[in-house]
């Protein structure tokens, strides 16, 4: 019995949920006193491999195939699912990404094994796992607990882990898996990765945002924020009503309805925190906020707060900034 914690690669490197799910699965290694392996999916995967090579890992299972050079749903759940039967992990620990919403459940459906999706955390007691997720738009918390020994699929949506808890060690031992696939059990092809617009960025990847809400007041003040993030060398997000009010456009969006985040520092310009919103900035390293409503909820979640008129505030942390 192992763990095993599944690769995906993202514009030629290890995706950032890929790591927090690493960190996941050394922990229920520690916590289950089992070994723990990556699987790759693709084909050429070596570079892939090389990058995980200062990580602590018992193997990096490389399931290479020319039919998985490009992601497709039936590739990836028949290859994983192959990989899982000759394997025979306990847990199979997966990001909550977007590819993984998509293939996990062909997975889970070929196995008729559990899949247990989008957790925030886990606990062990008396040997037993208890995962627990969020539900109805994150305003109550669940408990759920596979049933059996495994194999049980699990993923764990962003933040959940912090990537740079990753342990390191001596170099892994890379081994090569074989998987047996057929041109015509490819009945899916992928498109280009969808932006929203050429000028869209990736706000998961950002390491400082600066977060603009309704407390900005109009459009018209939208530049003191931007002059902020100029300054600090941010990304501008945003919280959903001013990407309603068509200030933003909806890329910049943070929380349940848009981008998950977990910077090191969020600066969180006139937002009030609506569960929906925390949901998609509450693993920030650091948060600051600034409001003028001494009642914000998101000041709960703050590290540093201020309670004042942001368009007082602001001007003057931009020119202390720049001087």
């Amino acid at each position: 019995m192992s763990i095993l914690i599944v690769i995906e690669e993202s514009n030629g490197a290890v995706h950032r949920m890929s790591r927090e799910a690493v960190v996941a699965g050394q922990a229920l290694g520690r916590d289950f006193d089992l070994p723990v392996s990556a699987v790759l999916l693709g084909h050429d995967t070596s570079d892939l491999c090389q990058s995980l090579d200062s990580t602590q890992l018992h193997e990096i299972l490389q399931a290479d195939h020319p039919l998985l050079g490009s992601y497709s749903s039936d590739g990836f759940s028949r290859a994983l699912a192959q990989v899982i039967e000759s394997e025979s992990p306990r847990y199979v620990i997966a990001g909550h990404t977007y590819m993984v919403r998509d293939f996990f459940p062909r997975v889970s459906a070929k196995l008729n094994i559990p899949f247990l999706a989008d957790n925030i955390a886990y606990r062990v007691e008396g040997g037993a796992l208890t995962l627990t997720k969020q539900i109805l738009a994150a305003k109550l918390v669940a408990d759920v607990a596979p049933a059996g020994d495994g194999p049980c699929i699990i993923s764990f949506q962003s933040a959940a882990f912090q990537e740079e808890d990753v342990a390191e060690g001596s170099e892994a031992t890379a081994r090569q898996v074989s998987i047996s696939l057929e041109d015509g059990s490819i009945r899916t092809t992928s498109e280009e990765p969808f932006q929203e617009a050429a000028s869209a960025v990736d706000l998961s990847s950002a390491e400082v945002i600066v977060s603009v809400g309704r407390g900005i007041g109009k459009e018209e003040n939208l530049p003191l924020a931007q002059e902020l993030a100029a300054a600090m060398g941010a990304e501008l997000a945003a919280s959903r009503p001013v990407v309603d009010s068509g200030w933003l456009e909806g890329y910049h969006q943070i929380g349940s309805s848009g981008q998950t985040v977990a910077p090191k520092l969020y600066f969180a310009l006139g937002i009030s925190g609506a569960i929906q919103h925390v949901v998609g900035m509450k693993g920030s390293k650091n948060i600051v906020l600034i409001n003028k409503d001494p009642d914000a909820p998101l000041f709960e979640l703050a590290d540093y707060g201020v309670v004042g008129d942001l368009l007082e505030i602001v001007p003057k942390l931009k020119k202390a900034l720049q001087a």
